[in-house]
Parts: structure tokens; C-alpha cells; sequence
């Protein structure tokens, strides 16, 4: 049975949720938070600009009034000195401050140290994700599955024993480190691939199992109540070897690699009933025990019915044709409507406007 057949109860929550928050009695001022380095090439920083800008518009025509402050440097004290933390709402897109290596948690934790209230994950969330291994130390104390895995330090014996395998750096996002020579088979590919990640990246290697199965990208959104969005799958068909079917760094922001071409994404993935069901229960126990909130990307390989947990987003990339819009507009949300719900989630921790909510709701 596919996702199209399921009955609206066994989709267990993939839909339109009822919103926890009216955002219709306040739709407050938005700041919108996001990353511009000034190191980018003019082209880069032309994308940004113009994905940033679609979610601009989509607010605007939900109603939102927004101010976009751009992120170049490590200054944020300057650039939020004229808003009060009281009157408006931040859509923190940012994932980095340009000359910061892995700072992504520090915008969050600004924002929490000057009270404003804003969307996504908190800064320990952040800074949880940002070290797969510590992730991976947790999603093994609760049982939840993920590949095998060791990690290897300077002066390490490199040495594994099981095959195929892949080696990531331990504190990189975006599929950073990771091409089609991080899947290794050999005790001499792996020691070769080991020593290149401490090299190149100054950090431990992290070396898994490598789950030689189905990739499957499952969104989801909500706090205390979370429900997923469709899922889907990234189809590798076109691959041969082994070492090509990975989301690689080329294969998400290379468009001239064959893998940004030949990898398709499908949507709604082709799951059996059971496999929906455990796929569903996996992501969501994975966002609730590694503290996501409003939204996030739970990324798995699927192998015998068995979905392993590979990395957690909890700042997933939502440009228009990421695969968490798409399973959104599938599911029934525009862009708008997705980023409104995002912002109701994130208003409901904001106290000025939970009181006025309940002011309203006592007037009405």
C-alpha cells in the first residue's frame, strides 16, 4: 500500500494539522534573519537575495509586514539595536555568521539572551546537531536505529573491519566532507579517507555503516503534537557503483555534477503501509529526543524495513525546491501558507502576543 492509498487516519497526521495558534487575531512585524557573506561571489549572493526575497513576498501576501536584515558579519548587536524583542517576531533563516566556523547555535543563542521570540530550533538543538556524534550517542541511548559507528581521532588505529562503509567529518552540515571517495571498502580506503577529513577539516572522522539502501527525507512540523509531512525519497536508479548513490555535497549544490541531474526526488516515496508507519514513528521520536521545534528534516536510509537514522535538520533548508516545500505543497500548504504556519508555531512562545491572543479571545 503507497501514501496515496493510506486513509486519513493512517496517514497518522500528514495533512493539515489544526493550528495550535490563530494567527488571524495577530500577525505581528517580522524580522527576517539570514545569512549574507561578503566572500560570496556576486552570484551567490544574487541567489540568496532572490530566494530571500520569495519568502519575503510570500509573507507579505499573507499580510505580514517584514524587514530584511541580512547577516554579514559577527555585529548582531548593531544590526537588531532598533527593534524591541516585545514587538516583533524573527524568522531566524541564518545558518552561519560569515568568519564563524560553525555558528549557527550562536545566532539562536543571541536572540534567546536579548528575549526575542523566534522561529525554528533553539541555539542547544543547533549545537546538538551540528556534532553527529553526540547525535548519534543519543539516538543509541533510546534504541532508536542508526548505521553502526566509530569515530577516529588523531593517533587513532584506523581500523573497522566492515564494508562498505562511509566517513564524514563529525561537526559539518550540508554534506560537507562527503563525495563519492567518502564511501570506502577496503581497510586502506578507509585509513586514506580518515586521514583526509582530519587533515582537511581539523576534527574527528566519523566512520558508519553505509546503509546501501533507499534515501528517504521526512519533514516535519509542530510542538508536542508533531505531524509529518509526505515523504521522499531521493532515487539513485541511474547509479551503478555504490559510492554514487549518496546526497553528496555536489549533489545538492553542484549543478553541473551528474549527481545534481541524475538524482530525482520523489514525492510521495513509494512506502508500503508498515514501512510509512515506520518511518513516521522513527521521525518523529528522532525530533522530539533531539529537541526540534517548529519544523525540521529527518533524513533516514532504508534497508530490510529498517529505517536508520543518517543526520538530523533541524534547521532544514526551506528554499522553494527543497524537498520539505515540496512534501508541504503536497500536503496542501503554498509557500505562504507554510511559512505562516511556521511563524503561528514560533508566535505561541512569544508573551506579549499570547496575551494579546487571550485578550482578543476574551473580547470575542
Amino acid at each position: 500500500m503507497d501514501y496515496a492509498s493510506l486513509t486519513e487516519g493512517e496517514k497518522n497526521g500528514i495533512g493539515k494539522p489544526e493550528m495550535s495558534v490563530d494567527i488571524n487575531l495577530s500577525k505581528p512585524p517580522i524580522l527576517l534573519l539570514f545569512n549574507l557573506d561578503p566572500k560570496w561571489s556576486v552570484l551567490e549572493k544574487q541567489e540568496v537575495l532572490e530566494v530571500t526575497s520569495q519568502l519575503d513576498k510570500a509573507f507579505c501576501s499573507s499580510g505580514y509586514q517584514t524587514t530584511l536584515l541580512p547577516v554579514t558579519n559577527g555585529d548582531l548587536d548593531l544590526l537588531l539595536a532598533p527593534y524591541d524583542s516585545l514587538d516583533y517576531l524573527v524568522f531566524n533563516w541564518c545558518e552561519s555568521i560569515p568568519g564563524i566556523a560553525h555558528s549557527e547555535w550562536l545566532v539562536a543563542d543571541y536572540l534567546e539572551q536579548k528575549g526575542f521570540a523566534f522561529t525554528g530550533a533553539s541555539s542547544a538543538t543547533l549545537a546538538l546537531a551540528q556534532d553527529k556524534c553526540r547525535v548519534k550517542q543519543l539516538l543509541g541511548r533510546r534504541g532508536i536505529p542508526t548505521p553502526g559507528w566509530k569515530v577516529f581521532k588523531r593517533g587513532s588505529s584506523f581500523r573497522w573491519g566492515r564494508f562498505p562503509a562511509i566517513v564524514k567529518p563529525c561537526r559539518e552540515h550540508c554534506s560537507e566532507g562527503i563525495d563519492r571517495n567518502a564511501v570506502v571498502t577496503t581497510e586502506g580506503e578507509l585509513a586514506n579517507r580518515v586521514s583526509y577529513i582530519l587533515e582537511k577539516f581539523r576534527q574527528p572522522a566519523l566512520v558508519e555503516d553505509f546503509i546501501d539502501g533507499r534515501e528517504l527525507h521526512l519533514s516535519l512540523w509542530g510542538n508536542g503534537s508533531v505531524e509529518t509531512l509526505p515523504p521522499a525519497e531521493m532515487e539513485f536508479s541511474s547509479f551503478a557503483d555504490k559510492r554514487d548513490r549518496i546526497c553528496s555535497y555536489e549533489a545538492k549544490f553542484v549543478p553541473v555534477s551528474e549527481q545534481y541531474n541524475k538524482i530525482k526526488t520523489v514525492l510521495p516515496a513509494p512506502l508500503s503501509e508498515d514501512e510509512f508507519r515506520s518511518v513516521a514513528q522513527v521521525g518523529k521520536t528522532t525530533y522530539l529526543l533531539t529537541g526540534c521545534r517548529d519544523y525540521a528534516r529527518i533524513d533516514l536510509r532504508m534497508k530490510d524495513g529498517v529505517p536508520y537514522v543518517i543526520d538530523v535538520n533541524p534547521n532544514a533548508d526551506i528554499s522553494p525546491d527543497t524537498s520539505t516545500i515540496s512534501a508541504a505543497e503536497l500536503a496542501g500548504y503554498n509557500y505562504g501558507e507554510f511559512g505562516e504556519r511556521i511563524l503561528s508555531l514560533a508566535a505561541a512562545r512569544h508573551s506579549v502576543l499570547a496575551r494579546r491572543k487571550m485578550k482578543c479571545q476574551i473580547n470575542l
